[in-house]
């Protein structure tokens, strides 16, 4: 078994939302690697992610720096224009949003967690096989 991957942010949202101690110890086996793009989209969805946990602000935000502590995150300037294109054939006919992701997959060869629905059957119905949902990966565990 593999323990690097790339995940997406609504990985990350479900994550921080939980609040759940197993997916520190999950962080802890298995290196997620995200591009720098989470964090614009994790910007955009704070206020959900802070009203929708079950952790108050000061369990919330330990949680939080632990989770981060333990995910890498890369900038977009390091990957390759040739991954950068190939993802875009994929990722247009889907959803623009993920290429960043989509990218980093190509770019590393690394599997794609995600659980955009959506984008999983969009990118494996388009013959792209680096992609798993996150709720079956989570099943192997």
């Amino acid at each position: 078994m593999n323990f690097r991957y790339i995940a997406d942010a609504n990985v990350l949202m479900s994550i921080l939302i939980s609040g759940k101690a197993q997916y520190v110890n999950m962080l802890s086996l298995f290196n997620f690697i995200m591009p720098e793009f989470a964090f614009v989209e994790l910007n955009l969805y704070k206020e959900v992610i802070c009203k929708k946990t079950k952790l108050d602000k000061n369990q919330f935000r330990q949680y939080a720096y632990t989770v981060f502590s333990l995910i890498s995150f890369v900038p977009s300037f390091i990957q390759q224009d040739s991954s950068i294109e190939r993802a875009t054939k994929f990722c247009k006919k889907v959803d623009i949003k993920d290429l960043s992701y989509v990218t980093l997959s190509i770019d590393t060869d690394l599997f794609l967690l995600t659980r955009d629905i959506k984008l999983y059957k969009g990118l494996r119905k388009q013959g792209y096989r680096k992609i798993e949902l996150f709720e079956n990966f989570l099943k192997k565990l």
